[in-house]
């Protein structure tokens, strides 16, 4: 990667950069703000980038007239031997008054023979005078994104994505940088290593016990995942999870008891038992009927197996939230009364009905949860972002940072994750085609107000329940990134009608839920916006969704699915139908094989572990903003996050499983992984 840092003073021209090839770099600055038709002068001034190092360099160049008040700089990459492209972050020119300073952002790479052409970088709003030297600079910006941000039918009836049939297709600027790049890729080899050594140690070793997954147990992992080793038995770390692990967004409080849990005749005290919860608000349930009748993979000639379980919990007077009943699988017309597993049953038959609804939870927070309302759901916004809003508007700037690398993570993603043949056909059992089944039914209960924390856990009835450590983090978090969306929003919009005014916002948001989410307006999407606070609200879900949302739901998986038992990617037997034939046998024939399990492990670790080039929620490093206002807006938000972290670090030194998923700073300002 090349990196170019320009300072042009009126007498000197100063650079920064760190290029390996031998280039030469123009600029020119158009003088004050007039059309070219009404006669602006340019000043041009050049200097030669000699190549060869990948330190930073600096370089002057004279220019000896008065510019004037600036409105662009044009950047030029000549053709060279090896035409290595350039990333060039930001110039700035000082003027001749103290304190006098034109920042423009660049942050993208400069092509052999291309010229650049940046404006100073105030934001503003489109303007109504079509000849206005900045509103034609937009509207051509516009007409050249639109033409290389395509979109693209990945599966009919889903989400759009970027047109692109492999990472290499996508536009430079959208790409990994180096680092980033190299990192994945050889994590993905050395996982790959890895899962070849634990096989062959597993050869000459039993697999008949739940305890022989420790012959795979080793390598890359975290404390948590040490823990979950431990105690992945307990009843208590079970119903933990619901409110606290991977996947914390099934759960809900109960109002009725669910007309799907039928209750056979001998169960009257589990009856009682249940409504007695009920009463007091302490009965929770989390139903995963979207699996119903989804199609399960076939691995090498094995089928696999899927369900569709109810769990029913109840929260104790310690905060505990511990299991009550399963329900595997739905009534239907061959099981009008499936079978009901409880805490008092044998201990390997409990096992096993908790092993298939931690499968279960997997498949919908691999699928549901993760990948539709996290990432698929930001690349429609950051590809709308790139067709829609040019680099001045204030939305652009306000953005940009929280789509970094996703378009490609996604685009990898569907290449090697959820292609054919990919990880999910190779080891999980909604893979070969079910995912695609899921992912439908999950878009299908994807509402506007289900991505928005307040919404979400009001409806879940979470508001306020001991011990829901995401539920409470996510809230902070959300008020804090609504007050930082709002400080910037209310810096350009001072008012209603300056909102349904802007064309290009409205075009933004119709891009988003008319075509990105194919006509989402039935599940509460806007496709317009009418009020500052309207604007505001939307921004900030797709912040949160971009940056928090993703690292609760992402981080968990080295932690939690490490130890392949407590969360298994398939299941090779079919539920059981009685409890007093499970045995061992029956256990680990239904858990994971060696390959499946071990591909597991290296994808947790691939996937869960913190990136090398991670930049923490709020911090990134690109200054769009050049106005000193939305600055300090920037800087009050740091100052939040910094309390807020300081808040989860003394709460969390007190607990004996510290929830770190929604600290500000393990939250990744993009997807990126």
């Amino acid at each position: 990667m090349k990196v170019l840092r320009l300072r042009h003073q009126f007498k000197t021209l100063r650079a920064t950069r760190r290029a390996p090839s031998s280039s030469r770099c123009d600029g020119a600055s158009d003088t004050p703000r007039k059309c070219p038709e009404e006669g602006t002068t340019e000043a041009v001034f050049g200097g030669l980038v000699n190549g060869g190092s990948t330190k930073e360099e600096e370089f002057e160049h004279d220019i000896p007239e008065d510019l004037g008040p600036l409105q662009f700089v044009k950047l030029r990459k000549h053709h060279s031997l090896v035409d290595n492209a350039w990333f060039c972050d930001h110039i700035t020119v000082q003027g001749p008054v103290a304190f006098e300073e034109a920042a423009f952002p660049c942050y993208c790479w400069v092509q052999a023979g291309s010229v650049l052409c940046l404006p100073e970088g105030t934001a503003c709003l489109a303007g109504n005078n079509a000849l206005d030297v900045f509103q034609k600079h937009r509207e051509q910006e516009l007409k050249e994104r639109r033409q290389i941000y395509c979109w693209a039918t990945w599966k009919e009836g889903l989400p759009l994505t970027m047109a692109a049939g492999c990472e290499d297709d996508l536009p430079a600027n959208m790409r990994f940088h180096e680092e980033k790049r190299l990192d994945f890729e050889w994590t993905l080899k050395a996982g790959a290593l890895g899962m070849v050594l634990k096989r062959v140690y597993t050869l000459l070793r039993s697999w008949n016990r739940v305890e022989d997954f420790d012959h795979i147990f080793w390598g890359q992992k975290s404390i948590l995942a040490e823990k979950v080793h431990q105690r992945w038995q307990d009843d208590e770390l079970f119903g933990y999870q619901f409110l606290n692990g991977a996947n914390p967004m099934l759960l809900r409080r109960c109002t009725s008891l669910p007309s799907r849990l039928v209750l056979p005749s001998g169960m009257e005290e589990l009856q009682a038992q249940l409504e007695k919860e009920l009463q007091n608000s302490s009965l929770f349930e989390a139903d995963f009927i979207l699996l119903d009748g989804i199609p399960a993979n076939v691995i090498q000639g094995e089928k696999q197996y899927l369900a569709a379980p109810l769990v029913m919990l109840k929260m104790d007077t310690s905060g505990k939230l511990l299991p009550m009943v399963i329900q595997i699988q739905p009534p239907s017309p061959s099981s009008p009364t499936p079978p009901l597993f409880l805490p008092s049953d044998p201990p390997l038959a409990w096992l096993l009905a908790k092993s298939w609804v931690r499968n279960s939870d997997f498949q919908l927070h691999q699928l549901q949860y993760h990948l539709l309302n996290t990432h698929m759901l930001a690349e429609v916004i950051a590809v709308a972002t790139m067709r829609c809003l040019p680099g001045l508007h204030p939305v652009f700037k306000l953005l940009i940072p929280h789509i970094r690398y996703t378009i490609e993570i996604n685009t990898r993603a569907r290449t090697q994750l959820i292609s054919d043949g990919g990880v999910f056909d190779k080891a999980v059992s909604t893979g070969g085609g079910g995912h695609v089944h899921l992912l439908h039914r999950a878009l299908a209960q994807l509402t506007y107000c289900s991505l928005c924390p307040p919404n979400n856990l009001a409806d879940r009835g979470l508001l306020g329940t001991p011990g829901a450590l995401y539920a409470h983090d996510a809230l902070q978090l959300w008020e804090i990134t609504a007050r930082y969306v709002e400080g910037i929003i209310h810096l350009f919009y001072h008012g209603d009608d300056v909102v349904r005014g802007d064309p290009e916002l409205q075009a933004w948001c119709r891009e988003i839920t008319e075509v990105g989410l194919c006509q989402a307006q039935d599940r509460g999407f806007p496709i317009s916006f009418q009020s500052q606070n309207q604007l505001c609200h939307f921004l900030t879900m797709c912040v949160f969704t971009c940056t928090a949302q993703h690292g609760a739901i992402n981080q968990g998986q080295l932690d939690w699915y490490a130890w392949v038992p407590n969360a298994p990617c398939t299941m090779r037997m079919p539920p059981p139908t009685t409890k007093e034939d499970v045995t061992m046998a029956t256990v680990m024939g239904s858990l994971p094989d060696v390959r499946q399990a071990c591909l597991q492990m290296v994808i947790s670790w691939h996937l869960g572990r913190r990136q090398p080039d991670m930049v923490p929620l709020g911090h990134h490093r690109e200054k769009y903003f050049s106005d000193p206002k939305a600055k300090s807006v920037l800087n009050q938000f740091q100052t939040d996050l910094e309390n807020l972290e300081r808040e989860i670090t003394a709460r969390n030194e007190q607990l004996d499983l510290p929830y770190e998923y929604l600290k500000p700073s393990h939250i990744e300002n993009s997807i990126t992984i």
